[in-house]
């Protein structure tokens, strides 16, 4: 079975999702943003989420992370929590 690991952003609002893309294409850490703007608890360990497989995640999120390319940030991301920012480290189909 596929499993991937990926780190994320959670915030409110579509526009500061694209504002914090903008800073990480500018050279800001993705980790470091994770950590001072990700609504998610996740954000502490740098949006790192661990290893899952498909089904585990909500499907806008599985969609980015099972067909998206490694090492690029994807989105923003639309879920019923809010938008992401996706940085996929690692995938095994």
């Amino acid at each position: 079975m596929a499993t991937a690991s990926a780190r994320h952003i959670l915030v409110e609002t579509e526009e500061a999702c694209q504002d914090l893309k903008d800073q990480i294409e500018k050279g800001q850490d993705f980790g470091a943003v994770a950590a001072e703007f990700s609504s998610c608890p996740s954000g502490k360990s740098g949006g790192a989420l661990g290893t899952f497989s498909p089904g585990q995640m909500v499907k806008e999120f599985d969609e980015v992370v099972f067909s998206g390319d490694l090492g690029k940030v994807h989105g923003p991301v639309k879920t019923q929590f809010g938008y992401h920012l996706i940085e996929i480290t690692q995938r095994v189909d």
